[in-house]
């Protein structure tokens, strides 16, 4: 992927399919992948289903796409969307693609950036279908993001933060990390934790470590209380934390992360 500093990310936005709530947080998850240079919400804006947005796409910059709705029952706008991203794909000005909705009819779509090279992020509603989920080299749900942006939000994300007991009994959870730890350590054993949630999103593009209460991945690893942690100095561009598992004795990690 491209250093999410400099990478130029297109934000496509299903309006008939998402939600004005979540954009404040979702932009500001945008941000942090890369820079937004553009800023598009599709829907049939002479209608009152989409009065909501008003405000979000001022505010927010968001450039609205008209398209009518020619017959009940089809949605033109995402096929509006999927032609205005491919006409973006073949401008070879950017890095990757944000594509908001819950619906997988934009499997195909999301397939086909990747095969171009691009990454895709995808934003939806837990009730997103796999196929969808799985086509996206990350999945947001946009539920996480509303906890973000209000206070209520705030404390009910708070209140779900799950307990060590909690976390082991989630079986794909606890196999999902083991696995990424041993695919991502050394020959000492060690595992950077950076490589660690690459790993894991190339198998689960829908993992987030907010799913379970945790707004990082540190802090839902550290909570299993499955693995040995070591906190070393970040010096000559190695990462601050290593992980390992915590049945197996290992060297220290000090003198291999300062190196």
């Amino acid at each position: 992927m491209v250093n999410s500093d400099a990478a130029k990310l297109t934000v496509l936005i299903d309006a008939d399919n998402a939600q004005p709530a979540t954009i404040d947080g979702l932009l500001a998850d945008v941000a942090k992948y890369g820079t937004a240079h553009v800023k598009r919400a599709y829907g049939d804006w002479t209608g009152t289903n989409l009065r909501g947005w008003k405000e979000q796409l001022l505010t927010a910059s968001i450039q609205p796409m008209q398209q009518f709705a020619y017959i009940t029952g089809k949605n033109a706008t995402d096929a509006a969307m999927i032609i205005d991203a491919m006409d973006l794909l073949y401008t070879d000005r950017f890095d990757g693609f944000c594509l908001v909705s819950s619906d997988s009819d934009f499997t195909r779509l999301a397939s086909r950036l990747r095969e171009s090279g691009l990454t895709v992020y995808g934003f939806g509603e837990r009730k997103t279908l796999t196929p969808f989920v799985a086509a996206c080299d990350k999945f947001i749900y946009t539920e996480n993001l509303l906890r973000v942006t209000s206070p209520a939000g705030a404390a009910e994300k708070l209140n779900s933060r799950r307990s060590a007991a909690e976390l082991k009994q989630g079986t794909d959870l606890v196999t999902l990390l083991r696995s990424a730890v041993d695919a991502a350590s050394d020959e000492d054993g060690w595992a950077f934790l950076g490589a660690v949630g690459n790993i894991i999103l190339k198998r689960r593009p829908d993992f987030d470590a907010r799913n379970y209460g945790f707004p990082k991945l540190s802090g839902l690893v550290e909570a299993t209380a499955l693995f040995q942690i070591e906190r070393c100095s970040a010096g000559a561009g190695k990462p601050a934390v290593v992980y390992v598992l915590d049945d197996r004795q290992r060297p220290d990690p000090h003198p291999r992360a300062a190196q």
